[in-house]
């Protein structure tokens, strides 16, 4: 029997593939449990239009964060920080303040994309990538100055 699984399945298959598996195990485990459902003609359009949708939806969204890698390549945002003498900061600048930052600007940017090689801990001028997606990333500018 065709069933087309809708969780992941150990041993037999992932969420949205179409698996042939015997009558008894897709009767009484699978259907069951909610695992899978039947392979008939309606299911497996539904799926192919889901998985089109994904894609379409996919393609979008690195549109999107491609288009805003350019916007933001080399943007420069200043955080104000306290300070003592010789310029060292109390504490160090979190990709929270550079993200309130760029925020600020107009770029909308999870704090987690933001990858700091080290903490910043000296008042001064870095360059610091910020990953929007595995594939695209961007350099900005971030000086840091004394309040």
């Amino acid at each position: 029997m065709k069933v087309i699984l809708t969780a992941d399945v150990k041993g037999t298959g992932k969420k949205g593939e179409i698996k042939e598996v015997s009558d008894g195990y897709a009767r009484n485990c699978l259907f069951k449990k909610g695992l899978a459902i039947e392979a008939d003609s309606v299911s497996v359009n539904n799926l192919n239009q889901k998985k089109e949708a994904e894609a379409f939806h996919k393609q979008e969204e690195i549109k999107r964060f491609t288009e805003l890698a350019k916007k933001m390549n080399l943007a420069e945002v200043t955080v104000k920080v306290k300070c003592g003498e010789k310029g060292k900061i109390f504490g160090s600048v979190t990709t929270q303040e550079i993200a309130d930052s760029l925020i600020s600007m107009g770029f909308e940017v999870d704090k987690k994309k933001i990858v700091l090689k080290e903490p910043i801990k000296t008042l001064g001028i870095y360059r610091v990538d910020v990953k929007l997606l595995p594939n695209i990333s961007s350099k900005i500018v971030v000086k840091v100055e004394a309040l």
